[in-house]
């Protein structure tokens, strides 16, 4: 091996992502959202726009146990997983009560964690520790009755000093509410950042009282209780007088349904905190009920509040807050640390994460506010920024039912007389008289898949659905109001076609440091519509990852397709059919083998799709094409910072070497190092004695570099022993 072929994958990696230090850079996928800031970006640059169209099947995993599918080979669970990878091992939790190890290059099952008494795993990912002193690594999971469970990453065990026996019970008399048979659960994985465990919950959605959705954080050693958030402000907290009266009493909702993220840099971790219940009627608590619909910026070891943005005003909508991410804006000749925050609306905020302010201009906007309801008051404004703009439908008119087919459109007709449907503008307040259709809906313009934002280009990537869910109240018999008839979608049943006029989903980029669209594109196609017709979009879960080669990875659509796009200009490069649709996020990474891989969990049963199969497909490039890759790169045009030390004759070069010796460092500086850290500047570096070189490795350690003290020393001895000046100091090697 020689250290040109080295750069495989590096010379590739435009500056901008080697300029962007705020949170650790790993080719594993370590984080639900790939990293605490979860943006959902990889440096890896193995698959590019020019051989994405090679990808073929490298391995699958059933999830399904044997058992079960023996005594009912139709019987699947839906799964919304996004897997974790960290060093060449695959975590995943299973919609069949397990917690599975698998070897990420091969699928080869190591290790799996039967939850007791028919329990189950929260349905979207698993969190990694990366261990503390004589405390191991440790795999952290949520499950549906309100657990807290860790495990030894190593052997799949219970973690016994971890709470009692390796569990903790998050339903503590405080949060509980004097419900202490109320729903508390995990549908997110928890948020790891240094040695805390932040879990956000999943409670009702009716009635009104049940369980808080209080934000917690449990020590990742000992899972004792480090601080507690309370998302409804108790008597004398910021806040409390957003509630009239005596309605935050035993308040359910205000939970973190998706994970919180975090900036490892400062110390700052958000929350994206949904609405309050009921989440279609706010008589009984009536104000602007923080923090209800804001995204919360908290001191991340201690719970302190630091800020906070409400992007929604009393909701009545089941608007929530699900998807928040950071991202950096060049805006004024600087680079500004900012978070983006999107509701169901698909309206986008951007915002300086460490003050709160927004970066373009946030207006209160007039909303209706005319309603039948009694004792409904809705609020008279609410927050609309000048860029960007909306990202998804917000009105509706008759005039725009679709007209595909005519038997589509008469069916359509039928179901606006049967519901009672009507018109909406943006935030039409629920009627009891008629079936408002509110746009985007319920189901969300953007809800818990989130989004990816791509360092290189400055664009927020994010998939959107346009369907509306018509709310109709009606009156129970304690006086409170709720839905009517259920929580409908705006489609005909039969077929799954939304009924308004297409696109129902699209794909689109948001350049942050203009507040612009840059390119939209249909996500999705209607397979039962006649030829020429199918191009519609469809509705969509589950969100997009970016690379540093300027791919977009998603599934996300009910049309069963696993999709490649060119992130500067949304054009369709690879599209692969699965068996069933990807109702989750995918993820890339480097297995031990030096191969990038792109995984997806492949279940169905998004918004109603077939829930048909149980299983993890991933993909990769074949040999021939890796060759290919290799050669390529060999001779590639080096980008900023790797061009200045190759240069002839720069100072730079004095340490190069036409093959760094072979052995156990090499390995791991290939396997740990070279994603974030050019080889060129590992060797052709200009020469450290054995100390320096120490110290360096030990620093690289310190920022996040996912290495074990014993393969430290390794590296540390491998280039102090063939990349020290002839002539070192005494006691340096």
């Amino acid at each position: 091996m020689t250290w040109k072929m080295l750069l495989c994958g590096t010379l590739l990696l435009r500056a901008a992502v080697l300029e962007a230090a705020s949170q650790p850079v790993s080719s594993d996928w370590v984080s639900y959202g790939y990293d605490v800031g979860g943006n959902r970006f990889s440096p890896l640059t193995q698959i590019t726009r020019e051989n994405v169209g090679d990808l073929q099947i490298a391995w699958t995993y059933h999830m399904r146990p044997a058992e079960v599918a023996e005594a009912d080979p139709t019987d699947f669970a839906p799964s919304e997983a996004t897997p974790l990878v960290i060093r060449g091992v695959m975590y995943l939790p299973t919609p069949y009560g397990e917690v599975v190890a698998l070897d990420a290059d091969m699928g080869k099952r190591l290790w799996a964690y039967d939850l007791p008494n028919h329990e189950r795993p929260s349905t979207r990912g698993v969190a990694y520790w990366p261990g503390e002193g004589a405390t191991g690594k440790r795999i952290f999971l949520g499950t549906r009755s309100g657990k807290l469970i860790a495990l030894d990453a190593g052997t799949g065990q219970l973690c016994a000093d971890f709470g009692h026996g390796g569990m903790v019970d998050m339903k503590t008399l405080e949060v509980m509410n004097g419900n202490p048979k109320g729903l508390l659960g995990m549908s997110s994985p928890p948020l790891v950042f240094d040695n805390l465990v932040i879990t956000g919950s999943q409670v009702q959605e009716f009635p009104a009282h049940g369980a808080a959705g209080d934000v917690r954080a449990w020590d990742a050693r000992t899972g004792r209780l480090v601080w507690t958030f309370h998302t409804v402000p108790r008597p004398g907290e910021l806040g409390h007088d957003t509630w009239e009266g005596e309605s935050w009493k035993s308040r359910s909702g205000v939970n973190v349904w998706t994970s919180p993220v975090a900036d490892s840099k400062r110390g700052i971790v958000y929350l994206p905190v949904a609405a309050p219940t009921f989440d279609r009627w706010g008589g009984d608590r009536k104000g602007m009920n923080l923090f209800g619909n804001s995204i919360v910026a908290l001191k991340a070891a201690t719970g302190t509040y630091l800020w906070h943005f409400q992007t929604v005003h009393h909701d009545i909508w089941d608007l929530d807050l699900p998807s928040a991410i950071l991202i950096d804006v060049k805006k004024g000749g600087r680079t500004v640390p900012a978070i983006a925050v999107a509701n169901k609306t698909a309206i986008l905020f951007l915002l300086d994460r460490v003050t709160g302010r927004p970066l373009y201009e946030v207006k209160e906007v007039p909303v209706p506010t005319d309603t039948d309801v009694p004792e409904e008051a809705p609020w008279p404004t609410q927050p609309v920024p000048i860029a960007p703009p909306p990202l998804a439908r917000q009105s509706f008119s008759l005039s725009e039912l679709t007209d595909l087919t005519p038997e589509i459109k008469a069916r359509c007709q039928q179901l606006v007389k049967e519901w009672n449907i009507a018109e909406s503008r943006m935030y039409q307040p629920p009627r009891a008289g008629v079936a408002v259709a509110h746009f985007p809906g319920g189901q969300g313009g953007v809800s818990w898949g989130g989004s990816a934002f791509d360092r290189s280009s400055g664009y927020y990537i994010v998939n959107i659905t346009n369907m509306a869910s018509p709310a109709q109240l009606g009156q129970r018999p304690d006086g409170a109001w709720g839905l009517a008839y259920g929580y409908r979608y705006f489609w005909d049943f039969a077929t799954r076609i939304p009924c308004q006029r297409p696109p129902w989903g699209e794909l689109l980029a948001v350049n942050v440091n203009t507040g612009t669209i840059a390119w939209r594109r249909t996500l999705g196609v209607t397979d039962s519509l006649p030829p020429g017709l199918r191009n519609t979009g469809r509705p969509s879960a589950g969100g997009p990852i970016a690379t540093a080669s300027g791919l977009i990875f998603v599934g996300a659509t009910d049309d069963s397709r696993l999709r490649a796009f060119d992130s500067s200009n949304g054009k369709l490069l690879w599209e692969e059919r699965l068996p069933a649709s990807v109702y989750a996020t995918p993820i890339t990474y480097r297995g031990k083998s030096g191969k990038q891989f792109v995984a997806a969990v492949n279940t169905g049963g998004m918004t109603g799709s077939d829930i048909t199969n149980d299983e993890v497909t991933v993909f990769a490039l074949p040999v021939n094409t890796e060759k290919k890759i290799a050669r390529a790169t060999q001779v590639a045009t080096p980008v900023a910072g790797a061009a200045a030390v190759v240069a002839s004759g720069s100072a730079a070069g004095a340490g190069a070497q036409a093959d760094p010796p072979p052995g156990p460092g090499l390995d791991l500086i290939t396997q740990h190092c070279i994603s974030c850290h050019p080889a060129t500047q590992i060797f052709a570096a200009p020469l450290r004695t054995s100390l320096e070189w120490s110290k360096t490795v030990k620093r690289m350690a310190a920022r996040g570099a996912e290495v074990t003290p014993d393969e430290v020393r390794t590296i540390s001895d491998y280039l102090g022993g063939h990349f020290a000046p002839p002539t070192s100091e005494p006691g340096t090697r």
